[in-house]
């Protein structure tokens, strides 16, 4: 009874919380707050279990940095090292400023940090609070108490610009501390160029050049400590002014990396960078425009769609160059990113991507041809194959300009052929699943096949690719693949109601217990209930796997009400209604399932409560309920707030919703946009429409976004 008397709690706020006014387009920046995601959750009741001892839980990894929309420079603070994206907002000390971040334990390179007196290599951190810390779109200040700095940061799309105001009269020194990374540091080098040019390269896995052009003659460069603990300090005249250091990234070269200084900064001031940076943001926040909610309403969607746009992230130079997945140099008419967090953001994220940004998209299809032309496979990251989603997700919306047969003959040899991009294939081919091994006594970090979480992935990847081999007339491949898309049913026990592992043998894994969570045994970071009802391609045949719909929907009220086991603690599965977990991604589409059981409205609880519990936790407002994973998290909130999600990616449509918002206007580029209106503030849909035309049930096409005007909800 709690529970209940809890969520209906959040939906009454929701419903009957005072609108403010809208904000012109200019001052959309104001409204993001980029310390969303920064905090730790560490309450009992918000992470669902007593996190232990010393424990942090993996919430949020965001940082507060500058960088505008998927840029090569990420300009952040470090507090911590080796920690999700360097910078934990319950810390104290600021360590340096890096130029790469993304909030995965990696990047995180080339720091600096403004010093002055003797530097002592084993501690020349510098205490900060809150208090004198401030960030905004394309831009970050605090102030460091222990150098009296003033420090502030801006950036372009592959330079940094640093501002650091000293006390009159205080020498400037810079710590520039290249031993340092969230990677393993393998070489490092740095030397001074002329009067007030330092530059040089970091190696961890990549090479990244650095080309730095300060308003200070610089003295010397010396070199203190050793080891992990060696730095460069950077000394600079007397100049009274402050310190502004302009600085550029290449992943090719030197030469290259003063070239994108040039191009980007040249002689333009930090206000000229900062101005600038704050504009492209609002350019890109502009084209989702809301009327209605209220400010804190605001604060998060904006918050979460400005988080939306910070990867991928570019690796090619102002002059076209890159290194590709060989190391080589090459210049190919397209600018060249980073493979997406695909398993994370295929859901939402990508997709949210190819609305706003179809150009960036196109490029980022083409860089992943690019490196699956060198290995033979379409790259994926960390689990399934769903750039298969992503591809033909984005094909089916219009965004097609990349080689897309290249494309598709990658992801082919991926559904196809041992040895590249899905483990496992060929037992999948074989057998129809992908069997559990036997493990005596299974616990959380248990290592297997994840062989459930990969039937249903690979299941959905082969309707993805059969929906290309659709378009492209290749039959007999679209046949074969379609026949594979039901085999998610092969681990379907109706003796549970859920999926389960089987062995080799076909015999069901003992000892079931389908709350208990698992990182890579029979699933992937999620227990059985958190990963059974994933079938978005047939969602249908998934409900009738059961006597009725009635019995699907008491399945969902199950999922939704047997309560989390505090006792069963797994780092990056927290923030439970239930057993559904909103801290991580297995599951974010499951919210949607009652339509599927002819109750909306009950689906609508949920989101609201999602919504409203899930984003901007904690005692400073600043935590997420689980980690944003390159903006996956965020990018659910923006489509559910607007009442458009993409339930099956793959497929270009959107499962509607109720808006938190009164009416939102989408930009959907090529002067094609589209306002959604809600009628009344009730959270049952009585009605869809498109300019006056019924829609039939509660799907939208892309296509009928793009030539609609206006989408109207209806409830009651």
């Amino acid at each position: 009874m709690k529970y209940i008397i809890f969520v209906f709690a959040i939906i009454f706020a929701v419903v009957s919380c005072t609108p403010t006014q809208n904000k012109s387009s200019e001052e959309l920046t104001s409204y993001v707050n980029p310390f969303l995601g920064t905090a730790p959750l560490q309450d009992s009741i918000d992470c669902g279990y007593t996190p232990p001892e010393n424990w942090r839980v993996w919430a949020g990894l965001t940082y507060p940095g500058s960088s505008v929309p998927n840029a090569m420079v990420q300009l952040s603070p470090i507090t911590e090292w080796r920690s999700g994206a360097g910078y934990e907002y319950e810390d104290t000390k600021i360590l340096g400023f890096t130029h790469t971040n993304k909030g995965h334990w990696n990047l995180c390179h080339i720091p600096f940090l403004p010093v002055s007196g003797e530097v002592n290599a084993d501690d020349f951190s510098s205490t900060f609070s809150h208090e004198n810390e401030s960030a905004k779109p394309g831009y970050y200040q605090v102030y460091l108490d222990r150098y009296d700095v003033n420090a502030e940061l801006t950036s372009t799309l592959r330079c940094g610009f640093h501002k650091y105001t000293y006390e009159d009269g205080v020498d400037k020194k810079l710590v520039v501390n290249l031993s340092r990374s969230n990677e393993r540091v393998r070489d490092w080098t740095i030397e001074q160029e002329g009067e007030s040019v330092f530059k040089g390269f970091q190696q961890t896995g990549d090479k990244i050049y650095f080309y730095a052009k300060t308003n200070h003659q610089i003295a010397s460069i010396d070199s203190l400590g050793e080891g992990r603990n060696k730095i460069s300090v950077v000394s600079f005249d007397g100049n009274s002014k402050p310190l502004e250091i302009k600085v550029a990234l290449s992943f090719v070269s030197l030469e290259n990396a003063k070239e994108n200084l040039e191009a980007e900064i040249a002689t333009k001031s930090f206000a000229d960078v900062k101005d600038e940076a704050n504009e492209t943001w609002s350019e890109l926040l502009s084209k989702i425009e809301v009327t209605g909610g209220t400010d804190r309403q605001k604060e998060l969607f904006y918050s979460s769609l400005y988080r939306s746009f910070l990867w991928p992230a570019l690796r090619s130079d102002v002059n076209g160059d890159f290194t590709d997945a060989s190391r080589t140099v090459v210049n190919k008419g397209f600018r060249y990113y980073t493979t997406p967090s695909i398993w994370d953001t295929y859901r939402n994220k990508l997709v949210l991507l190819g609305i706003l940004s179809p150009d960036v998209t196109n490029d980022v299809i083409q860089s992943m041809i690019d490196k699956g032309e060198k290995r033979g496979f379409m790259p994926t990251f960390f689990h399934g194959d769903h750039a298969a989603a992503f591809v033909s997700g984005s094909y089916l919306r219009g965004i097609q300009g990349y080689d897309v047969k290249s494309a598709y003959n990658l992801l082919l040899r991926n559904a196809t052929l041992d040895g590249g991009t899905r483990p496992h294939i060929a037992e999948y081919m074989e057998k129809g699943y992908i069997s559990t091994p036997v493990v005596e006594n299974p616990h959380v970090e248990s290592k297997a096949k994840a062989g459930v979480t990969k039937t249903l992935e690979y299941a959905y990847d082969d309707y993805a690719v059969a929906l290309l081999a659709k378009e492209f007339g290749d039959e007999d491949n679209y046949q074969m693949l379609m026949k594979r898309t039901s085999n998610y049913k092969n681990l379907f026990d109706p003796s549970t109601g859920l999926m389960r592992g089987r062995l080799e043998n076909g015999d069901w894994v003992d000892n079931f217990n389908p709350q208990y969570p698992y990182y890579e045994y029979m699933y992937r970071e999620a227990n059985a209930w958190q990963s059974s009802f994933f079938a978005p391609h047939d969602t249908e045949g998934l409900v009738e796997l059961y006597d009725s719909k009635e019995v699907f929907e008491s399945m969902l009220d199950s999922l939704f009400t047997i309560p989390w086991n505090g006792n069963y603690i797994a780092r990056n599965v927290s923030s439970f209604i239930g057993q559904y977990c909103h801290g991580n991604q297995p599951d974010h589409s499951f919210p949607f399932l009652y339509y599927f059981a002819d109750k909306q409205e009950k689906s609508q609880m949920y989101l609201d409560s999602i919504m409203n519990h899930f984003y901007g936790m904690g005692a400073s407002g600043n935590a997420l309920s689980g980690m944003d994973d390159a903006g996956e998290m965020s990018s659910w909130y923006v489509f559910t707030a607007m009442g458009l999600y993409p339930y099956s990616p793959a497929d270009a449509e959107y499962i509607v919703s109720v808006p938190i918002f009164d009416s939102i206007k989408l930009d959907l580029g090529s002067e094609s946009e589209i306002a959604v209106v809600k009628n009344n503030n009730g959270r049952k849909i009585t009605d869809i429409s498109i300019d006056g035309t019924k829609v039939d049930g509660y799907f939208v096409a892309h296509d009928q976004l793009k030539t609609g005007n206006k989408l109207v909800i209806s409830t009651k």
